[in-house]
């Protein structure tokens, strides 16, 4: 496998490098690059590699200028001493978001990622991806009161034993007759996605992406409480890149 290792510290290059011949001996380090002008000029030269490794702050800016500039469609791992950047990453095709100072396990876990799955089987595998008849408004319960609430309110789906609750973008609350399970059919797979087996959030509605420990991630959604800790299973990450860049 191809690299290319974009990162503006020496000392933080090297370690990459040898991090990766210790992870992979098989990999080659076609290029060490510092700069967003740098990779500009070396992605249109040059045939494009396997993997960037790519770190977000360089000496002359975000390295996501660099996109805008190359039309680059292959995989890139992130590294970065902040964790502010995760929901832009998302938009290209990363692999993962690793925070500085970057470990061997940490790598080994992304590689790990990039080759068990195809971006492109995993696209084309995804269920429900073709347009539907999907459902644009729910009835929901408050007291004895019912509402009809428009599909483009709904933040999110949450599983509480054994009821299920609709809340809005305000906040507001509603119980639903549906199972979790039934709502994953009658909801848009493009505007929904279900994080783990308590909640279904919508793409409008997540405001932050930070990395979470062991390798999962936790959303800060619209409308949900401080105690609503809504993280992604480590099994769903994958999933979930391809669906918020989709």
């Amino acid at each position: 496998m191809k690299v290319v290792i974009v990162e503006d510290e020496k000392l933080a290059a090297e370690r990459l490098q040898t991090l990766l011949k210790q992870v992979d001996p098989a990999t080659e380090v076609t290029a060490c690059l510092e700069s967003i002008e740098e990779t500009v000029l070396y992605l249109r030269s040059h045939r494009h590699p396997d993997l960037l490794l790519l770190d977000i702050h360089l000496s002359d800016g975000h390295s996501f200028e660099i996109f805008k500039q190359v039309n680059y469609t292959g995989p890139v791992i992130f590294t970065t001493a902040y964790d502010t950047y995760a929901l832009e990453a998302f938009k290209l095709l990363s692999i993962d978001y690793i925070l500085k100072p970057v470990t061997r396990t940490a790598l080994a876990t992304a590689l790990n990622k990039l080759h068990s799955f195809s971006i492109r089987e995993l696209q084309q595998n995804m269920p429900g991806l073709s347009t539907g008849n999907f459902k644009k408004r729910f009835l929901g319960k408050i007291g004895q009161r019912l509402y009809f609430i428009d599909t483009a309110s709904i933040a999110y789906f949450q599983a509480d034993n054994k009821l299920v609750y609709m809340v809005d973008k305000t906040g507001t609350r509603y119980l639903v007759d549906q199972t979790m399970e039934k709502l994953e059919q009658l909801l848009d797979p493009r505007l929904f996605f279900r994080l783990n087996r308590k909640f279904i959030v919508g793409i409008d509605a997540i405001l932050q992406v930070k990395p979470y420990y062991n390798s999962r991630l936790k959303l800060s959604v619209q409308g949900a409480g401080q105690q609503e800790e809504m993280v992604i299973s480590r099994d769903r990450v994958a999933e979930f890149r391809v669906w918020a860049e989709s």
